[in-house]
């Protein structure tokens, strides 16, 4: 297949790129940093077409990946980077793709798991999942519970609503979309989720992070590739979501389990718990948000499991241990 994947060259990005590049598949990525890669790189801004346009019609699939990071301080200027780096592009790619003369058969989009709410009691599947409130609903409650949360815990979510919501706002007949609610991508690469908590953990800091009940929500990068695989060649098994797929593994654990199975994996008998007010304050001198650790995001991948995909790593110990051998090799290889 010939794939474009726009905002390809981040962490995620780079992971699926390798996997589908070595499994033959044709790939091009569009950066607004293009570096050189194994597969082809071509430079956007996001926001204007150019010369790149040209692989929208000739590509089979689209894989849009844009995104500003949130892990920074949810400030004015941030969010607005956040909202317009995943609403434009996919304006935009929403306009080329309608007007394409021969649009790629399936466009998949990022999203995120941050959509559903705040819960520790009943999973989040595609069917039944509840939305997590928007702010125009979170001061009137809304259905998160227990009791009111942070402004910023709305603001993400309000972020995945007009993210969602730029996707289906151009109508594309001819491409099917589907909306990629995607967890933490645990890999080994450096600069990415798994190796934050895993310096984290070196440093003795890998203990319980806030009250530790809070779940946490992920997917192994292998399982990640092998899922945009199956939806590569069979996207007609999200017709009865309208296009949603939960990218994650189908055990989310609560934090504190999470982290002493990540210290078991590291061999470090040394895990100093953070209380809330603890993490609270330590994240502005590291320019983050509290939300990032604490809101407990209990979601599973209903469509993936109803439709037969066998995860390779589908509980976290199995995972963590896989993760920290890689981690270790390529270290190895470096040194």
């Amino acid at each position: 297949m010939r794939i474009l994947i726009p905002g390809g060259s981040g962490q995620v990005g780079t992971i699926l790129a390798r996997h589908l590049h070595a499994n033959g598949h044709v790939v091009t990525v569009l950066s607004r940093n293009p570096q050189p890669a194994l597969w082809r790189t071509l430079q956007w801004d996001g926001i204007n077409p150019g010369p790149w346009a040209e692989e929208i019609h000739r590509s089979d699939a689209v894989i849009h990946l844009s995104g500003r990071s949130v892990n920074c301080r949810y400030n004015a200027e941030n969010r607005r980077q956040i909202y317009d780096s995943r609403t434009l592009p996919t304006l935009l790619l929403g306009k080329l793709i309608a007007d394409s003369p021969t649009p790629p058969r399936l466009w998949l989009n990022a999203s995120s798991s941050t959509f559903y709410r705040h819960t520790f009691d009943q999973p989040n599947d595609e069917f039944t999942g509840i939305p997590a409130d928007l702010p125009a609903q979170h001061a009137t409650g809304g259905v998160n519970e227990p009791g009111s949360l942070p402004e910023t815990w709305s603001f993400s979510a309000d972020v995945i609503d007009r993210w969602e919501s730029a996707l289906a706002a151009v109508p594309t007949p001819h491409t099917r979309k589907i909306r990629l609610r995607t967890s933490m991508v645990m890999s080994p690469d450096r600069g990415g989720v798994f190796s934050v908590f895993s310096k984290l953990t070196h440093l003795g800091l890998g203990g319980t992070q806030g009250p530790g009940t809070q779940f946490v929500t992920w997917i192994h990068d292998l399982d990640f590739c092998r899922s945009i695989d199956m939806l590569l060649t069979q996207p007609e098994i999200t017709a009865e979501t309208s296009g949603v797929v939960n990218m994650c593994a189908p055990n989310p654990m609560p934090n504190r389990e999470f982290m002493r199975t990540l210290r078991e994996a590291w061999h470090q008998p040394i895990g100093l718990p953070a209380a809330t007010w603890m993490l609270e304050l330590g994240a502005i001198p590291m320019r983050t948000e509290t939300e990032l650790i604490l809101k407990s995001r209990r979601v599973i991948p209903g469509v993936l499991l109803k439709h037969g995909f066998e995860f390779t790593f589908p509980t976290w110990p199995e995972a963590a241990s896989d993760l920290v051998a890689r981690t270790k090799a390529e270290s190895q290889k470096s040194s």
